[in-house]
């Protein structure tokens, strides 16, 4: 493995983390946009509709993938600045 690789790996857990705190957040506003509420249904939540729940949860899938794929590729290129390799 790459130092730059080597490096990466506290950065990239603290940026993980980070993510999905971010994509909770966005997940929850998206939400109240979408239904005027203010929780999303949880698969056992026995008075949602199948619909329902199924869409909060492709909704979910989505923002944690985009915030996920964002903050990940934003930490590799400010490691490149730092180290001038691209981890991994």
């Amino acid at each position: 493995m790459k130092a730059s690789g080597v490096a990466y790996k506290p950065v990239g857990l603290a940026l993980g983390a980070a993510s999905g705190m971010l994509a909770a957040m966005a997940f929850k506003h998206a939400w109240k946009v979408i239904e005027g509420e203010g929780n999303a249904p949880e698969a056992t939540d026995e008075d949602r509709s199948w619909k329902e729940i199924l869409i909060a949860a492709a909704l979910q899938g989505a923002i944690f993938a985009v915030v996920k794929a964002a903050v990940d590729r934003s930490g590799a290129v400010a490691t490149r600045k730092v180290t001038g390799s691209w981890p991994g």
